[in-house]
């Protein structure tokens, strides 16, 4: 496996999402051994970075991974996120950067992972209610003390990005991106590559659609997120499928999965980007490694690059009002 640098931190250039082990996607929950098993699996494979946050579950995803990982914590660059459960009484999903709020989530964050320290800390949303030098300066700290090893946020735009980075410098900014997903580009990663930030793009598989295997919503359970999204309903997921179709003529012609095409074309943005597609399988887990190993050629990358927009909002309302753009 390559690796590459989020800022100083050296990950694999591809890693691992864990949230849907536990939360939010068919059959989350349902197989705690298979979970582990891809974490392990993933080791052996190279996989460095691996990601969480405490809202999963809440909590659940945290600790299933505190489980997987003992005994192999040194191998591994764990990353996790705060900010959307409120410690002081509030309900999970509703933002709290403040620092207080922090020094829970710190706490809490390195009980359920079996640690001493985070390697990357994220702030999971931007905060309206606290200004974000607050936060930074917060998680500044805890780097001071050792318990966090670098400063990340997910989801910011560039003004928020250029104002954290000026108190504590930012590691890496996660964000949705993908073939089908491509926002980032004009407005965020230019000042990312101006300060020298690194990318970590989550949902690199389009949440699915991209490997080309889901051709209907009767193949989600009732409480899949998925099943309101808009790119998954009505005439939107039919337009869809043709992007999804399309992948998969290129990854004939490359020899690939189109999980593996998706994934190389990402790659091909830059050497500061790792992508960390989520799975809670080991096939799926040895299928998404093997893309560090795809070459496709500068026709395929322009032809990939060149496809339509994906039809459909990638958030729902509320969810889209957590965003910041």
């Amino acid at each position: 496996m390559k690796h590459i640098k989020l800022g100083d931190l050296t990950v694999s250039r591809i890693g691992l999402g864990a949230m849907g082990m536990t939360h939010g996607y068919t059959g989350s929950g349902t197989d705690e051994a298979e979970s582990i098993r891809t974490v392990h699996r993933a080791l052996e494979l190279g996989v460095t970075l691996i990601d969480t946050a405490e809202i999963y579950g809440p909590y659940t995803n945290e600790e299933l991974l505190g489980r997987a990982l003992k005994g192999r914590r040194d191998r591994v660059v764990l990353a996790t996120k705060f900010g959307l459960v409120s410690h002081a009484g509030g309900a999970p999903w509703k933002p709290d950067s403040g620092p207080a709020n922090i020094r829970t989530a710190v706490e809490g964050s390195l009980k359920r992972l079996g640690t001493d320290h985070i390697d990357l800390y994220y702030q999971h949303r931007v905060d309206p209610d606290t200004p974000i030098e607050d936060t930074a300066g917060a998680v500044g700290e805890l780097i001071t003390e050792g318990k966090v090893r670098a400063f990340g946020l997910s989801e910011a735009g560039p003004d928020t990005i250029r104002r954290a980075h000026a108190v504590h410098p930012v590691t890496a900014v996660q964000s949705e991106y993908s073939l089908w997903t491509r926002g980032v580009e004009e407005r965020v990663l230019p000042v990312l590559r101006e300060l020298g930030i690194g990318l970590v793009p989550f949902s690199p598989l389009g949440r699915g659609f991209l490997t080309g295997e889901i051709r209907s919503t009767d193949q989600f359970d009732e409480d899949d997120f998925r099943r309101d999204n808009p790119r998954f309903t009505g005439e939107n997921f039919r337009r869809n499928l043709a992007i999804a179709d399309e992948v998969q003529a290129v990854a004939a012609e490359a020899g690939a999965t189109p999980a593996q095409v998706a994934l190389a074309w990402l790659l091909t943005q830059g050497d500061d980007i790792a992508p960390i597609p989520g799975t809670k399988r080991v096939t799926r887990v040895e299928e998404n490694t093997a893309a560090d190993g795809v070459t496709l050629t500068s026709e395929q990358i322009d032809k990939l690059g060149g496809l339509p927009p994906a039809a459909g909002e990638t958030h729902t309302e509320a969810q889209a009002r957590l965003l910041e753009r």
